[in-house]
């Protein structure tokens, strides 16, 4: 079983990557701005901080196997230069542990090849999709040793059960949409048996 750190491990898409971690035997440190939710979930060593605190960032990444990043706390200000000087800072520091980046869809490609957030699909005040593009540009660009890999939704993503089957596509959406659950089995699979190595791929319910 392997120690996975998540960064944003109470919000919507953390929580259950780490119920789905526990559920699994995984030993899991979540660390959120605000620490433990008012339902813990057992099995969780709930810690404060963030994500913007490289140093620390470091330390939690040199204690575990996998180092899960998933936040958007643009969402709450408006302002997502702290996420993106965050991720660019981290990437200058190399960690060797393995980085599982949950980005966005903003990135992916039409029948034409052209960037949704590019193609006129996502309106252009919608700042979330096009702040995760950038992020995943920094890790395209990174030193060929860093080791990362970045699961993004197929569109869509909701609160939701897992469905029986998941979907993955690389550069187009797998499909319209994935549960948060689903997400959570997709990447814990990943986890347990990597299969994408420095690229983006995409989930959606089967």
């Amino acid at each position: 079983m392997a120690t996975i750190g998540i960064i944003g491990v109470t919000g919507m898409v953390g929580s259950d990557l780490a119920r789905e971690a526990v559920r699994r035997g995984h030993t899991v440190i979540g660390v959120s701005r605000h620490g433990a939710p008012e339902t813990p979930l057992a099995g969780v060593e709930y810690r404060v901080g963030d994500f913007a605190d490289t140093d620390a960032v470091m330390d939690l990444a040199n204690s575990v196997d996998v180092l899960i990043i998933t936040t958007a706390s643009g969402r709450a200000t408006g302002d997502w230069a702290p996420v993106l000087s965050a991720h660019e800072a981290l990437i200058k520091r190399q960690p060797t542990t393995r980085l599982f980046v949950v980005g966005g869809a903003g990135g992916l490609r039409d029948d034409e090849g052209v960037r949704l957030i590019d193609n006129g699909f996502i309106p252009e005040d919608y700042a979330e999709p096009r702040v995760f593009a950038r992020v995943l540009d920094m890790y395209l660009h990174s030193n060929p040793e860093l080791n990362w890999v970045m699961q993004v939704p197929a569109i869509t993503i909701e609160p939701g059960q897992a469905s029986e089957q998941y979907v993955l596509g690389g550069d187009h959406a797998a499909g319209t949409l994935v549960t948060t659950s689903t997400f959570a089995r997709a990447a814990i699979d990943e986890i347990e048996q990597p299969a994408h190595s420095r690229e983006r791929y995409n989930v959606a319910n089967a």
